[in-house]
């Protein structure tokens, strides 16, 4: 019995590596993991505040995360902002423990949306990449 020949692989355009501008396009980082950089660097500032609540002088620093988010920025390219407390105290210290923790409780829950937003986008990928034909 003669096995069937062997069908030649035909290239079609679209097997051809993708061009610069797409290449670029798929480097870029979504809003998501965008979001969930600046989530981490803002719980880092929290926590330091929050550590920082007994330290004379120490005055509390924040970042407005819709802002960045807003105008694309990442990380390393927003600015930290002082936060004014709603009451002063003798020592200067500006760390109101209260909306510090209510701050960082925010933040986490949102930190943890971001993963899961960034971990779905990774999983379409991957389904993507098991279910290729070749």
């Amino acid at each position: 019995m003669a096995l069937p020949p062997v069908a030649s692989i035909q290239h079609t355009p679209f097997d051809l590596p993708l061009n610069l501008t797409a290449a670029k396009i798929w480097q870029q980082p979504s809003i998501n993991e965008r979001a969930l950089g600046l989530r981490a660097y803002r719980q880092e500032l929290l926590a330091s505040n929050i550590a920082n609540a007994d330290t004379p002088g120490y005055v509390a620093v924040d970042i407005d995360i819709e802002k960045a988010l807003k105008t694309g920025k990442s990380k390393d390219d927003v600015s930290l902002q002082f936060r004014l407390p709603a009451q002063g105290s003798i020592d200067g210290n500006t760390v109101d423990m209260d909306v510090e923790r209510a701050q960082f409780a925010h933040n986490s829950l949102m930190y943890e949306y971001s993963v899961d937003r960034v971990k779905g986008r990774f999983k379409e990928i991957d389904d993507l990449l098991k279910n290729t034909p070749y």
